[in-house]
């Protein structure tokens, strides 16, 4: 009865105060903020990369870095933003390595050879949900628009996060989120036309 009367407690707690906890030392705040974080992140960065494994070593990174610099959160931002903006900086340097890496191993194969991948399945977990194959085919489409359009429809539509908190997370005005939003949607919408 007690863990439980402990545990609402700590819910009730905002991000903010439980940064300022672990800023002040307590361990416990910080194994709270992995709790709450750690799989919307391991979906964020995973349908950004469409690598789970990937994903989830970005965002053991994530929590590392939020572990040593917790001291440099000001409560100038939401907490999610800080968060947020430290993952999808990590996984825009995983895109940017896996593209050199795409360059030379092409620019070193000949013409005639291909280079084969295996997509990963296990990103695909609205399988289970009412509706999963219609999610399925969006995901899909999701996943081949480019990094700047994949970035904002992830974070606005599938992690509810609100245009502002994007711009930050970003870095780019907020007429830029809102433009990269409906374009991308716009782009889904017309490949998906007579689809579903």
């Amino acid at each position: 009865m007690k863990d439980e009367t402990a545990t609402r407690g700590a819910k009730a707690i905002s991000d903010e105060q439980l940064i300022a906890q672990f800023q002040g030392g307590e361990l416990s705040a910080f194994e709270e903020i992995v709790g709450r974080y750690q799989g919307q992140l391991i979906n964020f960065v995973g349908r950004l990369l469409n690598d789970r494994n990937t994903a989830e070593d970005i965002v053991q990174e994530t929590f590392l870095r939020v572990y040593r610099n917790k001291h440099r959160y000001k409560e100038i931002a939401r907490f999610s933003t800080w968060i947020y903006t430290i993952a999808g900086n990590l996984a825009r340097t995983e895109l940017r390595r896996r593209k050199i890496r795409n360059f030379f191993s092409i620019s070193q194969r000949g013409e005639t050879e291909k280079d084969y991948e295996i997509p990963d399945s296990e990103i695909n977990v609205e399988k289970s949900v009412e509706g999963g194959m219609v999610r399925d085919l969006i995901m899909k489409e999701v996943m081949q628009l480019p990094i700047y359009f994949r970035e904002v429809i992830i974070l606005r539509d599938l992690q509810d996060l609100s245009y502002e908190e994007i711009s930050v997370i970003l870095k780019v005005p907020l007429g830029t989120v809102k433009s990269r939003v409906n374009r991308g949607r716009s782009q889904i919408q017309k490949r998906l036309k007579g689809r579903i």
